[in-house]
């Protein structure tokens, strides 16, 4: 059964640092037709199942820890029974976002999960966040970045727990090996490809 890339767009705010702003976040699911995985968790659980259209949902694999991709992570466990995994160096993010609650297993650079017939890597990317991964999906062509690589260049770094210099040294080494062709879905605004990213970066 065939593993496909499906997508919405849900809209809700970003806070940290005394700070709230208005952002649309990608909403990213991978699967076949039976079960998938839910990429973040922002703003939306009806949006995001929406994007899960009815299957069951493995895990809910969150590329950071900031409060516009993990705010609804715990309600969209109630509701699909599924695991939420995260990388244990964002916990001081999560914490902010859900004080009370936690993600139920880590991710790991190199990490492997299955989802039908296809293999996704945790690539661990520290630099917007301390606990940052990509989701590298070689059988599809496509990597999921977040908030670490953009269209247009790396994530921001100008707020507490991130790094310029950090997620810079990510990009090139986790990131920037990938084929040039590798799709880039991130987690705002529209795809890019490495190949483009690499020039941008130069």
């Amino acid at each position: 059964m065939a593993v496909r890339v499906d997508h919405g767009v849900t809209s809700g705010t970003f806070s940290l640092d005394g700070e709230t702003h208005q952002v649309d976040n990608n909403v990213w699911v991978i699967g076949d037709d039976q079960e998938c995985l839910v990429i973040d968790a922002p703003h939306s659980v009806e949006d995001i199942l929406a994007v899960v259209g009815g299957r069951r949902v493995k895990a809910i694999v969150c590329t950071h820890a900031h409060d516009d991709h993990v705010g609804m992570a715990p309600a969209l466990r109630e509701i699909v029974r599924a695991p939420i995994l995260l990388h244990p160096d964002d916990r001081p993010l999560w914490e902010l976002a859900h004080p009370d609650d936690l993600w139920d297993a880590d991710l790991s650079d190199g990490q492997v999960i299955e989802i039908g017939d296809t293999d996704v890597t945790v690539l661990h990317t520290p630099g917007h966040a301390p606990g940052a991964v990509c989701l590298s999906v070689p059988s599809l062509g496509c990597v999921f970045t977040g908030d670490t690589l953009f269209q247009g260049g790396p994530g921001a770094t100008g707020r507490s727990f991130s790094d310029r210099p950090t997620i810079e040294s990510s990009i090139r080494a986790k990131l920037f090996p990938l084929p040039g062709e590798t799709v880039v879905h991130t987690g705002h605004g529209d795809d890019t490809t490495i190949a483009a990213e690499v020039s941008n970066l130069g």
